[in-house]
């Protein structure tokens, strides 16, 4: 089975939700929030995101959004998971008050 992101439209619009491991209550500290919106925000200005809608939950994320023309939905997404994941998993392994 694919692995990959399924957009099949490249001028679609389309609500992606992002979910956190066993649905683990990451979001309730704010570093980790402000990795998540710093990651947005370089997709917004770099990667050809556009963001309509969004909404941060503890422990999950959903955002209603397009890609630029010339841009991939499925390379944006890759790109911001891969890197928002690894920046949160850091953070949690190198915070001495974390306690996941």
């Amino acid at each position: 089975m694919s692995t990959g992101y399924k957009f099949h439209n490249p001028d679609g619009l389309y609500f992606v939700t992002f979910s956190t491991v066993s649905w683990i209550d990451v979001f309730t500290k704010d570093i980790y929030k402000h990795i998540l919106t710093d990651s947005i925000k370089f997709c917004l200005e770099n990667k050809g995101l556009d963001l309509y809608a969004w909404c941060l939950m503890t422990n999950h994320f959903h955002f209603i959004g397009s890609a630029k023309s010339g841009y991939l939905m499925s390379s944006i997404m890759r790109d911001m998971k891969k890197f928002t994941s690894k920046k949160i998993i850091e953070a949690i392994a190198t915070n001495e008050q974390e306690s996941r």
